[in-house]
């Protein structure tokens, strides 16, 4: 089912379904009970109203910038968004719809200076048809995807994979195989990529208009590339047509003699028990990328061996290491486990987003205006990395936070920083409103689920 899909049924059951998430729920269905099936009749589900509807709301909740044609998303509401989403519906059925190229632009690589990232952005009436594709064709595809992806999925994340490094690593699985695809994103063959959306949809018209969205290109510097390769990153539908593709790794990954395959989209790890399993994983990890065309990155492919005072990884984040930690109560054994927390890139983007959410540009701003968007900025950083061993790292970001705003303080009265502190720590009762990071952590536990519910409802992990 698609994420971005909110209505659920109630713990109870009584609550209906909307239309939309109905017609998912019967497409999951279908392929789940046959996976042979080839669905053949998916084109009228893409043009129906009410999920062209439902793929608006999906694009306009993500916000975005515009694409080559500069239509923003105030712009499509003062055009009137019923009337946009008719004419899309008449261009699908009639045939007349082609996307724009996608505008290319380079953003900052998180964590990394110096180096930008290709992202790719459709016009706005294009991701709209690219949402309404995914919600319709995901469910079918998600009906085979196995326990091994996790990113982009429904109902799987970040921390569900990173509860299995916990869970194999306890089980004595030290030897990890690290790696990533190159270039995956704009690697990935078209023709080997409608090949492996043809093995479950049979639907012409559904086939045709998803070779039109590949072929429609990106528009950098004023000319257009239509490349034979990639599925742009940055398109609503990219990661689902990204895990399709490698799902072909996925299912001919033999865990019993190369270890366990943990994948993040184009992000690789493998559990192993020795060393010569790593690097026969190493191998069979080369030979499978090469039949699809694909190739691991080789600065960043490598064999890890996770021991007490030994070297760890970083992974989707956080840094992995195995520590040893002795029982304060009754002499208890020491405990070995892998331990996590933010990893050495994740700490320098806190502070450098602190910095310029608390730069000397922005002093006319009232202190209560920098402290909301400064917690703005840490409940996200924090609401993800407080699943981990995170307590010193929260510590020195808490620090750093309020030394930068005890400075903005300061500057705005023209007085020493010490006054700014004094000001934030006693003369503020509540601190301008400053919120704590402290008792926020929650310890990873070997074979324990990360969160109590795992979906918001009482609705059952599929």
């Amino acid at each position: 089912m698609s994420a971005e899909v909110s209505a659920s049924p109630a713990a109870g059951g009584s609550a209906p379904l909307d239309k939309v998430r109905a017609l998912q729920h019967t497409l999951y269905r279908a392929a789940k009970a046959d996976p042979g099936r080839k669905f053949h009749a998916l084109f009228d589900k893409v043009c129906r109203r009410d999920v062209l509807q439902r793929a608006w709301v999906t694009v306009r909740a993500n916000d975005g910038a515009p694409g080559v044609d500069w239509v923003t998303l105030a712009d499509v509401e003062e055009y009137g968004v019923t009337r946009l989403l008719d004419e899309l519906a008449d261009e699908l059925r009639s045939g007349r719809y082609r996307p724009c190229p996608a505008r290319r632009v380079f953003i900052p690589k998180p964590g990394v200076k110096d180096e930008l990232r290709p992202l790719s952005i459709p016009a706005v009436r294009d991701r709209i048809v690219q949402a309404a594709v995914k919600i319709v064709v995901e469910p079918v595809f998600e009906a085979d995807m196995l326990p091994c992806s996790f990113g982009f999925r429904p109902r799987r994340g970040a921390h569900d994979a990173l509860q299995v490094l916990v869970d194999e690593s306890w089980r004595g699985r030290r030897w990890v195989v690290e790696t990533d695809i190159a270039s995956c994103f704009t690697a990935i063959p078209h023709e080997g990529l409608m090949r492996a959306v043809e093995e479950r949809v049979c639907d012409q018209s559904v086939l045709k208009l998803l070779r039109v969205i590949l072929r429609a290109g990106v528009m950098e510097d004023g000319r257009v590339r239509r490349p034979v390769t990639g599925t742009p990153q940055g398109g609503v539908v990219s990661p689902l047509l990204c895990n399709v593709y490698l799902h072909r790794l996925d299912r001919v990954w033999n865990e019993r003699e190369h270890g366990i395959l943990v994948r993040y989209a184009d992000d690789l790890l493998v559990m192993c028990k020795s060393r010569e399993q790593a690097e026969a994983a190493v191998m069979r990890l080369r030979v499978l990328l090469a039949d699809l065309g694909l190739e691991p990155k080789e600065a960043k492919t490598r064999v890890v061996h996770l021991q007490v005072g030994g070297e760890g990884l970083d992974f989707l984040g956080f840094h992995h290491r195995l520590v040893e930690v002795t029982g304060r109560r009754n002499n208890r054994r020491p405990v070995t486990f892998l331990a996590r927390w933010p990893a050495d890139r994740a700490m320098e983007h806190a502070r450098d987003r602190v910095r310029e959410l608390t730069c000397r540009s922005r002093l006319l701003l009232p202190v209560e205006v920098i402290v909301e968007d400064v917690n703005r900025f840490l409940r996200g950083w924090a609401a993800y990395f407080r699943y981990g061993n995170s307590a010193k790292a929260f510590e020195k970001i808490e620090y750093h936070v309020w030394t930068r705003v005890a400075s903005v303080i300061a500057r705005r009265h023209k007085r020493s920083r010490g006054y700014g502190w004094s000001v934030l720590a006693y003369q503020s009762p509540d601190h301008f409103g400053l919120i704590s990071l402290s008792g926020t952590v929650v310890a990873p536990r070997p074979f324990k689920a990360w969160r109590e519910r795992p979906n918001a409802g009482g609705e059952r992990r599929r």
